[in-house]
């Protein structure tokens, strides 16, 4: 393998603490029930208006709403409440010292994920670094394509590495193996990787360095 594709929220960053505060005081906006924290985890990752309107039965109008709403306190106000996961810059130095290619693909809207990305310097590993559009039109697999075409890598010699369903599927419409993550939102056991092909499962970031 030559290159790593890593997903941003709960991958390469807990963003946890950011999505939260800008979640509750859309949901307060709104005039609906606030989640507990362990729910979180379900609104990480789609876009924020598809995740409104599949757990709380709003309309399309409504749900676009409090996305406008999210995005606004988001982008303003707790973006950058985020930090690295346990020994992930360790593990980003290291592979980019072996010389292997890395980039990021997130759902995350672009223009987010890159002032965040930027913030804590992941630009320095990962020099290639794509998120989703505004609307929301673009799919993971999109995304990633983006990100190959950029690297000039072959989809046989990449990994995309990540947390979530969304992942994996992205990975697999994308013609790409896929390793996933138990520290993050959406895996927290083997026997939570089930609809995909995973090549890889891993604990901690570190593991990374094994496999490649």
């Amino acid at each position: 393998m030559k290159a790593l594709l890593f997903d941003l929220d709960g991958t390469l960053l807990d963003t946890s603490k950011g999505i939260g505060a800008s979640l509750q005081y859309t949901l307060k906006q709104l005039g609906l029930k606030n989640i507990p924290d362990n729910e979180l985890q379900r609104f990480i990752g789609p876009p924020i208006q598809l995740s409104l309107a599949e757990n709380y039965g709003l309309s399309k109008e409504e749900a676009d709403a409090g996305a406008a709403i999210f995005r606004r306190h988001y982008s303003e106000e707790s973006l950058l409440f985020a930090n690295y996961y346990d020994g992930m810059e360790d593990t980003l130095t290291e592979l980019k010292a072996r010389g292997v290619m890395m980039g990021v693909a997130t759902y995350k809207r672009e223009d987010y994920a890159l002032k965040l990305l930027q913030h804590f310097g992941v630009e320095r590993f990962c020099p290639v670094m794509h998120g989703a559009d505004a609307a929301g039109k673009m799919t993971k697999a999109d995304i990633v394509d983006m990100c190959i075409s950029e690297m000039e890598v072959e989809r046989a010699e990449t990994l995309l590495v990540g947390d979530t369903d969304h992942d994996a599927k992205g990975a697999a419409n994308a013609g790409i193996g896929f390793i996933a993550v138990t520290w993050g939102f959406g895996y927290h056991k083997a026997s939570d990787i089930q609809d995909y092909p995973c090549r890889a499962i891993i604990d901690h970031p570190s593991q990374l360095l094994d496999i490649i």
